[in-house]
């Protein structure tokens, strides 16, 4: 456990809280006030990547926090133009720069970006950055269960982490049984698909039944799915609400229902594209 959140324990053996803080479109010059919100409010986790622009102010972040810099979890992404086996080292050297700290706890491939077919190449200048102690984990975002099966074929260091978007309307349960196979955590982003399942039936008569919110009752099945979820906010209550989700459980009625609502519904750039 870290404070009231639980952990998830990684193929290497490096715990990362379940419930994490998204940094997507806030800016660098706003993002060290609002982690500081979601530190007060119980976070240990926050996702950032080279994409965000905010590198800078997640490390200000967290070196202002007044926290052991060992209680706090820092995933970072490599970006799409980056890819290749020397562009990854330097674009990993420009990062902890830009965040200011020694290491980072995750250090993620953004896409696999098949069209330039240098996701392997780029993979084991990750697995350089983990041997060198200057990621604690390595892993990828978006891969595909081909993609995956590729890099466990052609290098020695199977992911830890795939970040890929995630929600009940878009469960990705292939994915998700592929990765419970081969040790490989699912970490879901958009969890909450941008609000436009939440006034949905289902998820209204969950929440009416637990005394909680429509997205407090997402969060919670993420959670109970086994998934790593990243919701993102800038408004404090909406912060606190969102970690607000370890003092009840969802039945398998609950669960059942959930199940329903599958409907392949992406709202982000196919992997494949």
């Amino acid at each position: 456990m870290l404070g009231m959140v639980p952990s998830i324990r990684l193929n290497n053996e490096i715990e990362l809280p379940a419930l994490g803080f998204g940094v997507y479109k806030l800016p660098d010059d706003e993002v060290e006030r609002v982690m500081h919100v979601a530190m007060e409010a119980g976070y240990r986790s926050f996702d950032t990547a080279t994409l965000y622009g905010n590198e800078r102010g997640v490390g200000a972040a967290v070196r202002s926090s007044g926290l052991p810099r060992e209680e706090l979890f820092v995933t970072t992404k490599l970006w799409n133009t980056e890819h290749g086996y020397d562009r990854a080292l330097k674009a990993f050297d420009g990062s902890l720069e830009l965040l200011g700290l020694d290491y980072v706890d995750l250090y993620l491939i953004h896409w696999p970006v098949p069209g330039q077919d240098r996701y392997v190449e780029t993979w084991r200048a990750l697995e350089k950055i983990l041997a060198d102690g200057r990621a604690r984990a390595i892993g990828v975002s978006n891969f595909q269960i081909p993609h995956l099966e590729r890099l466990m074929a052609e290098t020695e260091v199977v992911p830890a982490v795939n970040q890929v978007e995630l929600h009940p309307g878009l469960q990705q349960a292939a994915l998700r049984g592929f990765h419970e196979e081969h040790g490989i955590v699912t970490e879901a982003w958009s969890p909450l698909a941008r609000g436009r399942q939440l006034d949905h039936e289902v998820i209204t008569t969950i929440a009416r039944k637990h005394g909680k919110t429509p997205a407090q009752v997402v969060l919670r099945w993420h959670i109970e799915m086994g998934h790593m979820v990243i919701p993102k906010s800038a408004t404090p209550s909406r912060i606190r609400e969102n970690i607000d989700i370890f003092d009840f459980e969802l039945d398998s009625h609950d669960i059942a229902g959930m199940a329903t609502l599958e409907a392949g519904d992406r709202h982000g750039p196919h992997p494949d594209a």
